[in-house]
């Protein structure tokens, strides 16, 4: 049965001596051979005003833009599921708070953490950092000797854990998904641990900047999507300037005057990490282009502009066999 009216962002307009065209919602122009059908009730058909009398041509017209894509059921609004409205939010409170704000409007209960307030973090022989497993996420993460304390690398169970006075949260509480949102470049191994959510059922959603860009990778919601880790070595794999790229990273960086986020840029952000989270916590249907977890979105703060780039998991490798003898 052919749906009831056109999908969002497609439309019909009669065209001088041409007839009807079609608008896609990709913004292409395709004609419409309507035959012996009347053009005013195909258009009354397509609005969703009227379903008309049976008509075998009308009938087959609707088929095909049902066919085409072109079709679409009245739209509901999608409810935020309760299972995922916990949404932990760390990192510049200039996108977080705007984030925030989002995520209440679309149903999600979004709640701050700061490292600094995370606990259960405790040195051992080996090296690693042994990890108190309050909702068995993680049982290590790297050591984080040299870094500042505001830069320690956490382990996902923590990240459960914060801001759960202010917010009222049980102690065992685990949050749907986290979002970590840094003014400035990925300290190496930050954000090692938080990797591991997603095989723990935690969604993982980070953005970060470098000079006058931010890149929002994308969202990983379940083992074998994109971590940070992923993005880290197929940028270093993609440029010449991969030793340049790396010492950027790890630092010390001489710079001038700071960049700021501005009001626009902020909320840019925010948004394009707000409607991630929205399709992901209710399912919605992908509207084209590249795969959101498959992709890298690189912003300009000077022009808020976005670009997109492609980037897949990098599989895992067996270790090099030790030298002989």
């Amino acid at each position: 049965m052919s749906r009831s009216q056109l999908a969002s962002g497609v439309e019909i307009v009669a065209v001088p001596g041409r007839g009807l065209a079609v608008r896609t919602a990709d913004g292409e122009f395709l004609s419409v051979r309507t035959g012996d059908a009347d053009d005013g009730a195909l258009l009354s058909r397509l609005s969703g005003r009227s379903t008309g009398e049976p008509d075998a041509e009308l009938d087959r017209l609707l088929r095909a833009f049902d066919g085409a894509g072109y079709m679409a059921d009245v739209p509901r609004r999608a409810e935020w599921p309760d299972e995922r409205r916990d949404i932990l939010l760390l990192g510049a409170p200039a996108l977080t708070e705007p984030l925030a704000a989002l995520l209440r409007a679309s149903g999600a209960e979004p709640r701050s953490a700061e490292p600094d307030d995370l606990t259960g973090v405790t040195p051992v022989a080996d090296g690693l950092t042994g990890v108190t497993s309050v909702a068995g996420l993680a049982d290590a993460a790297p050591a984080t000797s040299g870094r500042p304390a505001d830069e320690a690398s956490l382990a996902p169970d923590d990240l459960g854990r914060a801001d759960q006075a202010a917010s009222g949260a049980p102690a065992d509480a685990v949050p749907a998904a986290v979002v970590w949102c840094l003014d400035g470049p990925v300290p190496e191994g930050l954000w090692d641990a938080a990797d591991r959510l997603p095989e723990r059922g935690v969604a993982w959603l980070r953005c970060h900047r470098e000079g006058w860009q931010v890149c929002v990778e994308p969202l990983a919601a379940a083992p074998g999507d994109v971590t940070s880790a992923h993005v880290r070595a197929r940028r270093l794999a993609a440029t010449p300037a991969h030793r340049e790229l790396a010492a950027y990273w790890s630092g010390p960086r001489t710079s001038g005057a700071p960049v700021q986020f501005t009001v626009p840029a902020a909320g840019l952000l925010a948004a394009l990490l707000a409607d991630d989270l929205i399709r992901w916590a209710t399912d919605a249907p992908h509207p084209g282009g590249l795969p959101a977890r498959r992709r890298l979105r690189r912003v300009d703060l000077r022009t808020l502009t976005v670009t997109e780039h492609p980037v897949l998991p990098v599989p895992d490798v067996a270790p090099m066999p030790g030298k002989a003898g």
